[in-house]
């Protein structure tokens, strides 16, 4: 069935566990005839419209339980008018989300609305200034709000209720954007405004078919909602290999650049027994080769994770590391990063990007932070582009690890040196992991048995 023929009822009862859905009460509201600009034939257009679905608004608003989590559930019926935000819709949202505040829980809006009412004017335009404010105040009271993306989305609904949302799902081929298909300009690529493309340009999270939303926001809802208030750190991984200490630092600069050695998905995939995955940094940009973002269950906890790959992080990847932190740490949830990049992209795009501002973002997110944040360095700790990162007071490394204020190769350079003294360089450097935990610079070293606290013993190199 074409999503936009599914009725919010039958979208309901798609994502919804066994049990049911309560409607909540509906906001009284006395309307002038024909509505607040008194538009000819708009009582005639609502009266056909609630005859035509069985609903009398174009939202249903209720609590439900999805993967074992109550929530409140916004649902828009697209059969009543396009979907289209009104005076009395907004009346409805308010009351979800204050609803939502009331009972500390999550908020899913399950979107598919063409935009503003045109036969209220600036009177239905306003209404997303209400759903902004509803959706403000309740970021502020550390809930979550996951949108689901159906079709179309367009207009304020996209706007407010969808890319306003802090995690956005959404439905295959769904037709995504500000713009409505009937105002774009003539040649403008109908491909620019799909779920996918927004799922391209970083607005969108994840494309999810069907059959798999329930389980997918099941598991979203979980996770967003299972902070604790004490919010304690995020344990030190194991490392993952049993190796010992690097001899010199340039031994320890090989060993950090070996393919062999565990990567960001090797060392997720031991820590948690389940996660799911942020995508995109809302300004236009992802970086899938560079970092991974989301949330996972460790030990029965939510813990939030960044963790880079291996290669230079770009500043999209930057951006959407502050997105997860900062997300984490409004709704308390502990944050673990995983350090390992040659150092930030420094191509002449990444600076048409904005590498430095993006940068900086993470660092004043770490630096922010109310929650704790645990790092490991489980690979190369390449400059700046890695330290942002890394937690000033609790930061541990892997025997198969390196930090430094930059690559040997680039500090020769510098330093204006030949070839030939790149490897002793990298032994001034001092980027060994024993050598950093008796700078201070890290914590400890962890094995793959857990943390060392202890500092090492072996003597800097010459």
């Amino acid at each position: 069935m074409p999503d936009q023929r599914r009725t919010a009822r039958e979208v309901l009862a798609l994502v919804t566990d066994d049990g049911g859905f309560t409607e909540l009460p509906v906001p009284g509201r006395e309307s002038r005839p024909d509505g607040p600009l008194g538009w000819q034939g708009y009582d005639a257009s609502r009266a056909r419209a609630a005859e035509r679905t069985g609903e009398e608004e174009s939202v249903v608003c209720g609590t439900a339980t999805v993967g074992g989590t109550r929530a409140v559930l916004i649902a828009f019926e697209f059969g009543f008018l396009g979907g289209s935000l009104g005076e009395r819709t907004g009346d409805r949202l308010e009351g979800a989300y204050a609803h939502a505040r009331e009972h500390r829980l999550p908020v899913v809006p399950l979107i598919a609305t063409g935009g503003s009412r045109m036969q209220e004017g600036m009177v239905a335009l306003t209404q997303l200034q209400r759903v902004a404010r509803q959706s403000a105040l309740t970021r502020a009271a550390g809930l979550p709000q996951i949108a689901v993306l159906r079709d179309p989305t367009t207009g304020g609904g996209w706007a407010t209720l969808g890319a306003g949302a802090d995690v956005v799902l959404a439905l295959p081929g769904a037709q995504v954007g500000f713009a409505g298909s009937r105002v774009r300009p003539p040649d403008a690529d109908p491909a620019a405004y799909t779920a996918e493309a927004q799922l391209a340009a970083g607005a969108a999270d994840a494309v999810v078919q069907p059959e798999d939303l329930k389980g997918l926001l099941g598991r979203w809802l979980r996770l967003l909602s299972g902070a604790d208030g004490r919010t304690p750190p995020a344990p030190v991984p194991a490392a993952l290999t049993a190796t010992g200490l690097a001899a010199t630092g340039w031994a320890a600069v090989q060993r950090a650049r070996s393919p062999e050695r565990p990567r960001a998905h090797a060392y997720l995939d031991a820590y948690f027994t389940t996660r799911v995955h942020l995508s995109g940094d809302r300004c236009g940009g992802t970086d899938p080769d560079g970092i991974l973002c989301g949330f996972g269950e460790h030990h029965g906890r939510t813990v939030a994770f960044a963790a880079q790959t291996g290669a230079g992080t770009r500043p999209a990847g930057y951006r959407t590391a502050a997105r997860l932190i900062r997300l984490a740490d409004r709704l308390g949830v502990p944050v673990l990063t995983l350090v390992d990049t040659p150092g930030a992209a420094n191509d002449a795009e990444a600076e048409r990007q904005g590498a430095g501002a993006a940068i900086a973002e993470v660092f004043g997110a770490v630096a922010g932070a109310r929650v704790p944040v645990t790092t490991l360095v489980i690979g190369e700790g390449g400059s700046g582009g890695a330290l942002a990162l890394a937690a000033p007071d609790n930061t541990w490394a892997t025997p198969d690890s390196y930090f430094s204020v930059i690559a040997p190769e680039l500090a020769a350079a510098i330093l204006k040196r030949p070839k030939e003294e790149i490897e002793h360089t990298a032994d001034q450097l001092r980027v060994r992991p024993q050598d950093l935990v008796e700078l201070g610079v890290i914590r400890g070293i962890v094995r793959n048995s857990g943390p060392e606290s202890a500092p090492a013993t072996s003597p800097p190199p010459p």
